[in-house]
């Protein structure tokens, strides 16, 4: 493990970029899972990506800050691809067409100029998405049971918050989410990702760490109705000042940066139940998701031999 902890380091800092997003670099194998290689290009072209998505400028500064989660992420994209060749999924086209709208503001020509223009390849990074989609359906149907929320037990927490006749707050909150190693390098984790927010700021801390799909979206989430937060993170955000972050919230197996960017309050009366049920299924079905998401991903690490080169 030390050794390959070792390689991990070795190669991320031996692999330098200027402040074009054009520059030149040796095509170098990096990692090999299975028959999956990842190669120095791949590694490039994914930081690239990242800092595209997240509207950030690409210069040496930023392209540092990624550098030591990269990898990372490739090797799960690449579990995931592994994994997926034991089943049949075809690629859902509507749901990945609705994705690029979602994060090009509707104009997915614009998005691939800006890849273009950056010399970052669009088809890589639309694969990636086509992988990701199918890996939620696997995870759906495998825990099909288990991710189904039952609409009568929603149905019963909403006429408790109707009855109540009490104003709803909502909040506008923004993420970094880090797997846990479960190790001394947690407590060094989190002292980085402190110091980053208080150096360079929280947008900068989401680039550099959080695993979340939210990371394109530097890390907002939008506005939660405070009635679909779990009862861990509800607690939290009740005590938040707006434009603060919290201190670690430990889950079972990530921790938790929230940020608080505003909050509003809405009369009972004024609420739609039907959207508020709809968004309380949301959100505990994706919580679950990326539970068993995470479970599974952690499971296929365990069973494949990840080779790092020198």
């Amino acid at each position: 493990m030390k050794l390959k902890k070792f390689y991990f380091l070795f190669i991320l800092l031996v692999i330098n970029f200027n402040d074009q997003a054009g520059a030149q670099i040796e095509n170098k194998i990096v990692a090999k899972i299975d028959n999956e290689i990842i190669t120095s290009f791949d590694i490039k072209n994914k930081i690239l990506t990242s800092l595209i998505l997240a509207r950030k400028e690409i210069n040496q500064k930023n392209v540092n800050n990624l550098k030591g989660q990269v990898l990372d992420s490739l090797i799960q994209i690449k579990l995931k691809k592994i994994e997926l060749t034991k089943f049949n999924y075809k690629d859902d086209l509507n749901q990945i067409n609705s994705y690029l709208n979602s994060i090009s503001s509707n104009n997915i020509e614009g998005l691939k100029k800006t890849f273009q223009s950056n010399k970052v390849n669009f088809d890589t990074f639309v694969d990636e998405v086509k992988i990701e989609s199918k890996w939620r359906k696997l995870i759906y149907n495998k825990y099909a049971k288990k991710i189904d929320i039952d609409p009568k037990i929603i149905d019963q927490e909403i006429k408790k918050i109707l009855q109540t006749k009490r104003d709803i707050v909502e909040y506008n909150l923004s993420e970094i989410e880090v797997k846990l190693n479960n190790d001394e390098t947690d407590k060094e984790k989190i002292l980085q990702i402190k110091k980053e927010i208080s150096d360079y700021g929280f947008d900068n801390a989401v680039i550099k760490f959080s695993v979340s799909s939210s990371v394109s979206n530097k890390g907002n989430i939008g506005w939660i109705n405070g009635n679909s937060l779990s009862n861990q993170i509800s607690k939290v955000v009740k005590k938040m000042n707006i434009g603060k972050v919290s201190e670690p919230i430990k889950r079972q197996d990530s921790i938790l940066f929230i940020k608080l960017n505003d909050r509003k309050i809405s009369k009972s009366s004024d609420i739609d139940s039907n959207e508020l049920k709809n968004n309380l299924i949301d959100q505990k079905r994706n919580e679950l998701f990326q539970l068993y998401s995470r479970s599974d991903l952690s499971k296929l690490r365990n069973t494949k031999f990840i080779e790092f080169y020198k």
